[in-house]
């Protein structure tokens, strides 16, 4: 299946694997791309000594393309941004914010600059601005969200661009694949589904929690200050949006998640750690390698778009 995103990255299969801070490492990242789909190491907040690492440890892995994310709010995105170049990534998106400082550097280096759009607005300021594509991701995805549905959103970035549309949001299989292909996408960006793969570094009670979902497990917290995350029901999810519906102030609801996410992807602390995890969750049954993931979606989605 080509298109103009396997072109551009120069990978098998339109598959994008999320970004995912503290999940998405050099395993996962490594394995997708060997797979055919193009792998991504979460930048997150590590510093700069630690991505560069990263991408080595990667290239150990396999010899083809694979990207990072830069989350551009992070502390060391100055130095993260200037990594991905002296390391010869070819692939970078971005998360929580406007990549523009960065684009002359990444540009003049051939690498391929994805941002992360909620908005038809972003999508078009980006394309502006001179970026490759965008990955317009719905409300459905895990995470920090926006408020656009994947099937809303989708339609109306590609309506509004001419550079390709990557889907992102509620995507974790074929059906899904071949539903955002047929609205206009060009390849898939998935999060959720990748987070229970066996070369994923997730705690097994992370992946249990997402193999065990129902589809009305799925919460999400910060709505009242902004900053809406969707993760799975638990201790945690009750007791933030407790606080929430009582007005507590931001800094009390803090509280409760600094550290939460690397307690529950590092530690297996899935009752009061944040689980970061779509509302595809709930159709999520098995553990498997990222081949197979791959060549299952991919399988499934040729056969109903031949239809």
């Amino acid at each position: 299946m080509k298109t103009r995103i396997t072109e551009l990255f120069g990978i098998e299969y339109p598959i994008i694997q999320g970004g995912m801070a503290w999940v998405a490492d050099y395993h996962l990242a490594a394995a997708v791309s060997e797979a055919g789909g193009l792998g991504l190491i979460g930048a997150a907040s590590a510093p700069e000594d630690v991505i560069r690492q990263q991408i080595r440890e990667a290239k150990k892995l396999t010899d083809k393309p694979f990207g990072v994310n830069v989350m551009l709010m992070s502390p060391y995105a100055d130095e993260v941004a200037k990594v991905v170049v002296e390391e010869g990534v070819k692939v970078v998106t971005t998360g929580a914010g406007n990549p523009g400082k960065y684009l002359k550097m990444w540009q003049d280096a051939g690498i391929r600059v994805v941002p992360v759009v909620a908005s038809v607005a972003l999508a078009r300021m980006m394309e502006k601005a001179g970026v490759d594509a965008v990955v317009a991701e719905g409300t459905e995805s895990g995470g920090h969200i926006g408020s656009a549905t994947t099937m809303t959103l989708v339609p109306q970035v590609v309506d509004a661009v001419s550079i390709p549309v990557i889907a992102a949001g509620g995507i974790g299989d074929g059906r899904g694949m071949a539903a955002a292909f047929m609205l206009g996408a060009e390849a898939v960006q998935m999060g959720t589904r990748f987070c229970v793969a066996e070369e994923c570094i997730t705690h097994q009670n992370y992946k249990d929690k997402i193999l065990k979902a129902k589809d009305i497990d799925s919460e999400v917290t910060g709505r009242s200050h902004g900053h809406p995350i969707r993760c799975l029901r638990n201790a945690m999810t009750r007791e933030y949006l407790k606080l929430e519906k009582e007005g507590a102030p931001f800094e009390e609801m803090e509280k409760l998640t600094l550290g939460s996410l690397r307690n529950a992807v590092i530690d297996g602390d899935v009752k009061h750690g944040t689980v970061m995890a779509g509302q595809i969750a709930g159709m999520i049954k098995k553990q498997q390698t990222c081949k197979e993931i791959i060549d299952e979606v991919m399988g499934q989605a040729e056969k109903l778009l031949h239809r």
